[in-house]
């Protein structure tokens, strides 16, 4: 028998985001989420989709750490007959945020290749670490089974020095691994595919500004199927405003802060990546909450929105300019996907640079791919659902499905 499943982990701090996909098809076998864990209550959601059922189990039950998780994770894919144990399983896939520039490509585990993922924790302090505890609780779990680590930094490892450098000294900046890596690689690498497909061209002969918009949010240029820059930096924090992140601001206004505000370093933190950005504007952070308010005539949530929409402007911009040619922006994430006001107000007074969205297209809701700039715009404006679980398990398939 030919082992075809993959199961994709996605661990974070208190929390375990799973998808079991059959390859052959891509087709999801079951998703879930385990969250809460090590407090007195967890709770864990599981969705069988097998033989055309998707009736979500949900309980909750005191979890204590990650290795309580998966197991509660592996007992009921056992129920629906897709356990840990299965044959069928080719490999499990693991999202790990950070990379630096070692890791370009998605990578089998070792003990070496965990090492080093440590190493980078000072640079993910919030991510990696997590990510870490879910590949070795699942090694120990399956130890005989292929442990594939897909990055979010792999996609912008083919920046160029001019656009991931920045301009401090040189050897302070290498000494402590400060440069821009970008995030959110697996998204934007599955949209700018999809995109040049919705095209009905190969990747390589389409250059793409890829947004994606959710809580998090980051903007990527790829020339033929390369990244070239991205808005993320060194962490997250930098580039377009966020949910509760402020994005780009001058370096100076944490010295400020520290000097005239009497912040520590994880006060000033804490404000720009924790009540920054939609949440510190407006005291909201859901893009539907904030839009209600402006049809209310609420000023706080309109001046957020605008702040919002001028950042994005000033990256469509920018990347226009970076690429010289753009045949397509795609919209993608929970906000690209979802915001009809956002597509619009982002692409309104760009007509010169051929960017145009059609009312009626754009306000169709959809699940699809799809089009919504008119006919006559020379720049495809475009709404990409993104699939990061499949992208993760397209990559550790194809590194590991073809073993004995």
């Amino acid at each position: 028998m030919t082992a075809t499943r993959v199961l994709v982990l996605n661990s974070g701090s208190s929390s375990v985001k799973y998808q079991l996909l059959d390859m052959r098809d891509s087709s999801r076998l079951a998703v879930g989420l385990v969250e809460r864990i090590g407090e007195e209550t967890s709770r864990l959601k599981h969705t069988p989709l097998i033989g055309g059922g998707a009736e979500e189990r949900e309980r909750e039950e005191p979890i204590a750490d990650h290795e309580a998780a998966l197991k509660a994770v592996s007992a009921e894919l056992a129920a629906d007959g897709l356990g840990l144990d299965s044959p069928e399983l080719a490999a499990i896939g693991h999202r790990v945020v950070h990379g630096g520039l070692k890791f370009s490509a998605p990578t089998v585990i070792t003990d070496e290749v965990l090492a080093e993922i440590q190493r980078l924790v000072p640079v993910a302090p919030l991510h990696n670490p997590a990510n870490i505890t879910g590949i070795r609780t699942a090694q120990a779990l399956r130890p005989d089974l292929p442990q594939v680590a897909v990055f979010d930094t792999a996609f912008h490892t083919t920046m160029p020095e001019s656009a991931a450098r920045y301009a401090i000294d040189v050897a302070t900046a290498d000494e402590h691994r400060v440069r821009r890596y970008g995030f959110h690689g697996t998204s934007h690498a599955y949209v700018s595919r999809e995109t040049a497909k919705l095209l009905g061209k190969a990747p390589e002969d389409v250059n793409v500004i890829v947004l994606h918009l959710g809580n998090g949010a980051s903007a990527s240029a790829v020339r033929g199927g390369k990244c070239v820059d991205t808005s993320m930096g060194l962490t997250p924090l930098e580039g377009l405003v966020m949910g509760t992140r402020s994005g780009d601001v001058d370096p100076a206004v944490v010295f400020h802060l520290a000097r005239v505000g009497g912040m520590s370093i994880d006060e000033v933190d804490a404000l720009l990546n924790k009540k920054s950005g939609l949440i510190g504007l407006c005291g909201d952070n859901d893009m539907r909450v904030i839009r209600r308010r402006i049809d209310e005539g609420d000023e706080a949530a309109a001046l957020a929105f605008d702040i919002y929409i001028h950042r994005l402007k000033k990256y469509i911009g920018a990347y226009y300019a970076v690429l010289g040619r753009v045949d397509a922006v795609a919209f993608t994430a929970g906000v690209g996907e979802n915001a009809a006001p956002v597509r619009e107000a982002a692409v309104a007074g760009l007509e010169e640079l051929g960017l145009a969205v059609d009312g009626e297209l754009n306000a169709v809701r959809s699940d699809e791919a799809r089009l919504i700039s008119p006919e006559y715009a020379r720049v495809t404006v475009a709404v990409v659902p993104t699939d990061e679980e499949l992208e993760i398990a397209q990559q550790t398939y194809a590194l590991v499905g073809n073993r004995p």
